[in-house]
């Protein structure tokens, strides 16, 4: 049984992923904001809205990845170079393991720092870890270089992007934005 490539993104695949990408930038903004603030109230209501926003960035990396597993991508064209192909390639699987890296070390900070999460404030979710400042520490590192890393390669992804719509004209973003289709 053969499995056709599509020619392009379907609205569920590009609706998942405008969503996840408002999610984990606004939550990457959040987290450099919030990281330096005073011990106060709205302190600690903003950790809470980054932790839920981890939670449902957790979930959003899930059903994008079981999406993308039953509905490959499509093709590059053919006239991209076989390092870029293997760049992109590589690129996505990194991107797709710090979509689940950072939450994942995010929630194992938190519960190793003794702070529970409880999603958008009703829902205990279950410690992963016992309290231990060490692993907290070392988590906490974890969850900071995941973060940068993943900030780092959004920026790559979107220069990427854009390169291939200003630079190349080979319809790699339109893809993902349908209306920089040009009209037939």
């Amino acid at each position: 049984m053969t499995t056709q490539v599509p020619t392009e993104y379907g609205t569920v695949a590009i609706g998942l992923h405008w969503l996840a990408a408002a999610a984990i930038i606004g939550n990457l903004a959040l987290g450099l904001y919030m990281v330096d603030l005073s011990l106060s109230p709205t302190k600690l209501k903003l950790y809470s809205w980054h932790k839920w926003a981890g939670v449902t960035i957790f979930l959003l990396s899930a059903a994008r990845l079981l999406w993308r597993l039953a509905h490959p991508a499509p093709a590059l064209p053919d006239a991209m170079p076989a390092w870029q192909r293997r760049a992109a390639n590589a690129s996505h699987r990194v991107l797709y393991l710090l979509f689940f890296l950072a939450p994942l070390s995010g929630w194992l900070f938190s519960s190793a720092a003794g702070f529970q999460t409880v999603y958008f404030g009703v829902l205990p979710l279950p410690d992963l870890l016992a309290k231990n400042t060490e692993v907290a520490d070392v988590l906490k590192l974890v969850h900071r270089t995941a973060n940068y890393g993943l900030a780092a390669l959004v920026v790559l992804h979107v220069a990427a992007a854009l390169k291939h719509h200003v630079v190349d004209g080979d319809g790699v973003l339109a893809r993902m934005i349908p209306f920089l289709k040009p009209r037939t």
